[in-house]
């Protein structure tokens, strides 16, 4: 399992948020992210925002906390990294 978060710095919506990732494929991080309870609306292009109060359920999942930057070249390398404007 490789599935990365990095931390809630991210404001929306009147709070914070994380991106929650894979670096194998979109099947694992849907499966994750359904266990740790996100509801697929929170998926976007080729991530998972998460509300920093999901955050440490996340990390107890198994997610491994990363920094923002690293976790943008872990998904690119891997050839999931969707930026807008690109079709998916």
């Amino acid at each position: 399992m490789s599935l990365y978060i990095d931390p809630p710095t991210w404001p929306g919506h009147g709070r914070l948020w994380s991106h929650l990732v894979s670096d194998v494929s979109y099947e694992e991080l849907h499966g994750f992210a359904a266990a740790i309870g996100c509801p697929p609306r929170a998926f976007e292009r080729d991530h998972y925002d998460v509300p920093s109060h999901r955050y440490a359920d996340a990390v107890a999942a198994g997610a491994v906390e990363i920094g923002s930057k690293e976790l943008v070249r872990r998904l690119t390398e891997a050839g999931l990294r969707r930026p807008k404007g690109r079709p998916a």
